[in-house]
């Protein structure tokens, strides 16, 4: 018996120690992942010992991915090229550092509500030369022209909030978040009608674009006088297509009225295209509201900045909007109705569809692929619950779905 029980005591320590190996090499394994993911650069092996660490601890991979959150890399390459596709139509990460991506990293890194992004009177500079300018982007591209130690996004001292209205001199009133920065003026109020700055808003904040909202039980009566009511002569295509989205869409873009894009001129009353810049003038609808009156004359006339949110109801109600917040404005029909983009972009920025949407995007970011399968979309769900209930903040979301994508 004694014989018996003097193999089993060391086979049962080799069954306990490999065991403990496996434990290790998977604790490895996920922390390198979750840095990974998070930065795109390797853990330094003292790092990566106090992620495996956390996670013999905290089997979630929350404590982890907090850890690895840490490293400048996550603000300087993930945050830069996350957020840089969302300042141009071409949604592509190659353009420079500007005022909206700066002003967005330096939010997620300061854990501010991030439903500011869409109405805050707020902007993130940096505290090199040459100073902000209103009428280019030297500033931004000579702060990332000093390279992750002297530009590092991850120092506060480096990268400062700022208010919107005291560093371009923009009312207090007008700002509304990254959608009053020049790099989306010069994006989105280029030529056109503002149109774009809704659209793509909706695009980047929502993660929906008009063609999925297209309702054509909305009421018309905001839809513009430069959209024919028979395109090519014929009145079906505006009943049964165009309508759909314009009545929607032009109730909501008064809130741009006031907002245009300018660009200086030089000693030969040429304009300098690289001189764009936000013109806000208050009180004046500017001159591309009213173009091409004559398509139908009986249209809307924009006369100020006001808008009425039409989504509120009907299919689009499925959005998720507030059934209340500071300043909301509903009408006998539940319309929710306004005046300019600071009070648009809370309308939007406190619908489900908003912290939904910010959830996908990191989800699709750090793991790789979008939601598929019922455990993601249940795990979606949740990190978008915890998201809200714990004030918006991003690196929060950024934690919890590296958490969940750590692997095996």
């Amino acid at each position: 018996m004694l014989k018996k029980i003097l193999v089993i005591f060391p086979m049962l320590f080799v069954f306990l120690s490999g065991q403990s190996v496996l434990a290790d090499a998977q604790q490895k394994r996920q922390a390198k992942r979750i840095h990974d993911r998070l930065t795109g650069v390797p853990p330094t092996d003292a790092v990566l010992t106090t992620m495996e660490s956390l996670l013999a601890t905290d089997s979630s991979g929350k404590s982890a991915a907090a850890e690895a959150l840490k490293d400048p890399a996550f603000y300087n390459v993930t945050l830069k090229n996350f957020v840089a596709p969302w300042t141009n139509e071409e949604q592509t990460v190659f353009t420079p550092l500007n005022d909206y991506t700066a002003t967005v990293i330096g939010m997620i890194r300061d854990d501010v509500d991030f439903r500011e992004v869409l109405y805050g009177d707020i902007l993130y500079t940096g505290n090199n030369q040459p100073a902000y300018s209103n009428s280019n982007n030297q500033h931004y591209e000579a702060l990332e022209a000093l390279g992750p130690i002297a530009g590092d996004l991850s120092d506060s001292n480096i990268l400062q909030a700022q208010t919107q209205s005291a560093v371009t001199g923009l009312d207090a009133s007008a700002t509304a978040g990254v959608l009053t920065s020049r790099a989306a003026a010069r994006a989105f109020f280029y030529l056109g009608t503002n149109r774009a700055m809704l659209r793509f808003t909706l695009i980047n904040h929502l993660c929906t674009d008009l063609e999925p909202l297209k309702d054509n039980t909305r009421v018309p009566d905001h839809v513009h006088q430069d959209v024919s009511r028979s395109p090519g002569g014929d009145s079906r295509i505006y009943l049964n297509s165009c309508v759909g989205c314009h009545a929607g869409m032009d109730g909501m873009m008064g809130a741009f009225a006031n907002y245009n894009l300018g660009f200086n001129a030089d000693a030969n009353g040429n304009i300098i295209e690289d001189s764009a810049q936000l013109v806000y003038t208050p009180g004046v609808v500017q001159n591309k509201f009213l173009q091409n009156e004559n398509n139908f004359k009986p249209g809307h006339v924009t006369i100020d900045d006001s808008w009425i949110n039409y989504w509120r109801n009907g299919q689009n109600a499925l959005l998720g909007w507030s059934a209340g917040y500071p300043g909301l404005n509903l009408d006998a029909k539940g319309n929710a109705t306004g005046n300019g983009a600071k009070a648009l972009g809370r309308e939007l920025a406190n619908s489900t569809a908003f912290a939904q949407c910010q959830v996908k995007k990191v989800f699709k970011t750090v793991c790789l692929r979008e939601p598929g399968d019922t455990a993601d979309r249940t795990e979606v769900d949740t990190i978008t619950t915890d998201f809200r209930a714990g004030g918006y903040k991003m690196k929060q979301v950024f934690r919890d779905v590296a958490a969940y994508c750590k692997g095996s």
